[in-house]
């Protein structure tokens, strides 16, 4: 059965990292009830740099529960939800499988899957491990950020739906795969008529680039 594991949500928290102060709202925890969903942000959630997660093509980050299981046979040790800085913990969703447009019913809001987690340094200091970015990005399981098509509430245990799947066959783990290790094949990108704009912008200008 396809449905939400648990909502997570964080304000922005200002925290000390390698001699540093940072902001971040990647501490995410699960809530109870049902959560508003709409504009840039889940309700009680919020993003500090709007340029990586946030705005209206990055909304919603969705992990699967089937992943979490997978880190914590190779770390050795349980994860909690939201560890990974997601706002939704999905269960029988196959998240870095999903197609760049695929489109869920999630609660009474419908959202549309855009772009792969391209993990920051931010996730090293949750995990502990200063190397942890190159691990997560290597295992392609990225999970996937979502945008809003319809607003509307989410709760743990409401069902996920897969409303419709586009024809070209792009999948998240596939775009992370592509911008992290293989960069010659970025143009393949603009052949997927739902790729978000920013991400059509940034391989057009990476074209005009000098060689």
């Amino acid at each position: 059965m396809r449905r939400v594991h648990s909502v997570n949500v964080s304000g922005v928290k200002s925290v000390e990292y390698n001699g540093a102060h940072i902001t971040t709202g990647i501490f995410k925890t699960p809530v109870t009830g049902r959560v508003s969903v709409g504009g840039v942000n889940v309700a009680g959630d919020d993003q500090a740099d709007r340029t990586v997660h946030g705005g209206p093509e990055r909304v919603i980050y969705a992990y699967a529960q089937e992943d979490y299981a997978w880190w914590g046979s190779q770390l050795d040790r349980p994860l909690d939800p939201g560890t990974f800085g997601e706002n939704v913990t999905t269960e029988g969703v196959d998240v870095s499988d999903a197609l760049i447009g695929e489109r869920w019913r999630v609660g009474n809001c419908t959202l549309q899957v855009t772009s792969p987690r391209v993990p920051c340094y931010k996730l090293a200091m949750v995990m502990n491990d200063p190397v942890f970015v190159r691990t997560f990005s290597r295992a392609l399981r990225p999970g996937a950020y979502l945008a809003i098509v319809e607003p509307g509430d989410v709760a743990a245990c409401d069902p996920i739906e897969i409303l419709s799947r586009p024809a070209h066959g792009l999948t998240v783990a596939g775009m992370a795969d592509i911008y992290l290790f293989q960069r010659s094949r970025i143009g393949e990108f603009l052949d997927v008529p739902e790729l978000p704009e920013s991400w059509r912008d940034w391989v057009e200008s990476e074209a005009r680039r000098p060689t």
